[in-house]
């Protein structure tokens, strides 16, 4: 790029989606990274990072700054990269406030679920929103040692933001799209990305939920019982009745489109499933909550994902105690 002027990048989440998408921006000799870490605040501070990729394969990530909190950075950003489990959303627009300038930030949101987007809109009425729906296989078996498969894909839209200027919008869309290009992931700039957010959840909603609530692996609740079908089936169908309600123009036929995907998978647990076994708080209501909410605020009836959603709260409950003890 021929303009040398630092790009000020904030990554907020440093888990293992949150680590890979540093070491991507990181690739642009304009990026000046600045990272939150928590748990593993003391191995990146000391060590930094270190990514282990079957696409990219082995890399060090030497940011910038490590700090515990956004207000520790002491600067505002050009990109704030929220890659943070969506576990208590509500609560992050605050903590972030210290690092953003709505005249130049642009806040990049790389999460599953729905409805992430409005607490920040909320909070930053005029800062530019860029929703991103992930999916990469990374993971964080100890600090700062981040391993990646060849899962890679993402999608990147514009959360709209009627006080702006569309083609101001666009531009900062393309800017962090530039910075993606360079570090040499694969994406897609999408026109709804809403359309790609709801495809997820009905994707999560199923197989993160069942497999947790089950222990098993997908292939093991499918074959489980003449009726595991049908129920997933029943789930992936309320999940897109409401979001047709919410304008978002899915298609009935991503029911067999997802149910074929992982039946040509090997075996697979998730992400949920994963939190559970290790005593984290899970994203349950990012996922199942604010469906059922839409749902009810909507007069659709769900009563299977809301059945789910009643159940995986009480578990996440007690999962969210033992870890305030």
């Amino acid at each position: 790029m021929a303009d040398t002027k630092p790009i000020d990048v904030l990554v907020y989440g440093l888990g293992g989606i949150g680590s890979f998408y540093a070491f991507i921006l990181s690739r642009s000799e304009q990026v000046r990274l600045t990272v939150v870490a928590r748990s593993n605040y003391d191995a990146v501070k000391s060590k930094g990072l270190k990514l282990l990729s079957q696409n990219h394969g082995e890399h060090d990530v030497k940011p910038h700054k490590v700090v515990r909190t956004p207000a520790e950075a002491g600067v505002t950003f050009d990109f704030v990269v929220c890659a943070h489990k969506a576990i208590d959303q509500a609560s992050v627009p605050d903590q972030i406030a210290p690092a953003v300038d709505e005249t130049k930030t642009t806040l990049v949101i790389i999460q599953n679920g729905v409805g992430n987007e409005e607490p920040f809109r909320q909070r930053f009425p005029s800062a530019t929103i860029l929703s991103c729906v992930t999916w990469v296989g990374a993971s964080q078996p100890e600090p700062g040692v981040v391993k990646h498969t060849q899962s890679e894909d993402m999608q990147i839209g514009l959360f709209p933001n009627a006080s702006r200027d569309k083609s101001s919008e666009e531009q900062r869309l393309e800017e962090f799209a530039a910075l993606l290009r360079h570090g040499n992931t694969i994406f897609q700039v999408v026109p709804n990305i809403q359309v790609q957010r709801w495809e997820k959840v009905v994707w999560n909603a199923a197989w993160n939920s069942l497999t947790t609530l089950t222990l098993m692996t997908t292939h093991d609740w499918l074959s489980s019982s003449e009726d595991a079908m049908p129920m997933t089936r029943r789930l992936m169908t309320e999940v897109i009745d409401v979001a047709r309600k919410c304008d978002v123009p899915l298609q009935y036929g991503l029911i067999d489109q997802l149910i074929n995907k992982i039946l040509a998978m090997p075996p697979i647990g998730s992400s949920m499933q994963a939190d559970y076994k290790n005593g984290r708080p899970m994203e349950v209501d990012i996922i199942l909550g604010y469906p059922v909410r839409k749902a009810k605020e909507l007069g659709i009836p769900a009563p299977t994902i809301e059945t789910i959603y009643t159940i995986l709260k009480a578990v996440n409950l007690r999962l969210t105690r033992g870890c305030l003890l």
